[in-house]
């Protein structure tokens, strides 16, 4: 199954974007759509959850909470996912200005973990403007929760650039932390680095396929990380197994996190999975 786990969409007025994110859903068996913090939490759950319902069979969604403002109690929580059907939460701590570790953030996780809910950390640099505090996208400082809440699910967004060592260091420790390796066709070397920083720490199996839409589309991602070896073809420097490339698109995001994948309907007619020009072993 090819799960994207990183997706944004616009629920207000931008159609041609959904228009867009539903003909990339075609690449992938299913998508993790991430609301944003635009406007209140309360409603703009209440819209992605209206999203996701009509396109259940391809979409899970993530309910963004902020707990210093949010209830973020396990009656509320509970209410996003039994009344909304949200399936996991996503904070953005840079965007919003609060500590991951602070006292409610850590009461959140409790519910959080009772509940079985993942929880996505939104902190790259990509979208972050200039009131963010970048001081909060540490990745380290996400060591505490991991202690403290050993069976929370974490999702490290775009791998915690620019603090990726970071991010490695923490899947490395952690059983349940994971990371959100979405892939920007544009950055080839940056991706190249990644992945192979990934591999030599040995924890590509922690590593989760993203594509960032509307900022990437699938399609082009999976195209970039399964041909970057070729790239390489003549030169001297290192090259990842291409069969652990293909384990990280193919790799079952859904039950890793403990999402419900009876819902889902796998598409139909999949192609093989291979590097452009090249065929599979």
């Amino acid at each position: 199954m090819i799960v994207d786990c990183h997706t944004h969409v616009s629920l207000t007025t931008d159609d041609a974007e959904i228009g867009e994110q539903l003909a990339g859903t075609e690449t992938v068996d299913a998508c993790i759509v991430l609301a944003v913090p635009d406007g209140s939490s309360e409603e703009v759950n209440k819209r992605l959850a209206e999203y996701v319902a009509r396109h259940s069979n391809k979409m899970v969604g993530f309910a963004v909470v902020n707990p210093p403002e949010d209830k973020i109690g396990i009656d509320s929580l509970q209410a996003i996912q039994e009344n909304l059907r949200l399936d996991g939460l996503v904070l953005h701590c840079a965007a919003c200005g609060f500590h991951p570790a602070n006292s409610r953030a850590m009461r959140f996780y409790e519910s959080a973990q009772e509940l079985d809910l993942p929880v996505f950390f939104h902190n790259g640099d990509v979208d972050l403007n200039r009131d963010a505090v970048l001081d909060y996208a540490q990745p380290y400082l996400l060591d505490e929760i991991g202690r403290v809440f050993p069976e929370l699910k974490i999702i490290i967004g775009d791998m915690g650039v620019p603090f990726v060592e970071q991010t490695l260091s923490m899947v490395a420790k952690h059983k349940n932390v994971y990371a959100d390796l979405t892939i920007q066709p544009g950055k080839v070397w940056q991706t190249y680095n990644i992945v192979v920083a990934a591999h030599e720490r040995r924890v590509m199996e922690k590593l989760l396929f993203g594509s960032g839409f509307p900022l990437g589309n699938a399609g082009d991602c999976i195209e970039t990380l399964l041909g970057f070896n070729m790239l390489l073809a003549d030169t001297n420097l290192p090259t990842v197994p291409r069969g652990h490339i293909r384990a990280i698109v193919e790799r079952d995001t859904l039950g890793l996190l403990g999402i419900d994948r009876d819902k889902i309907k796998p598409r139909e007619n999949k192609a093989p999975l291979c590097a452009p020009g090249k065929e599979e072993d």
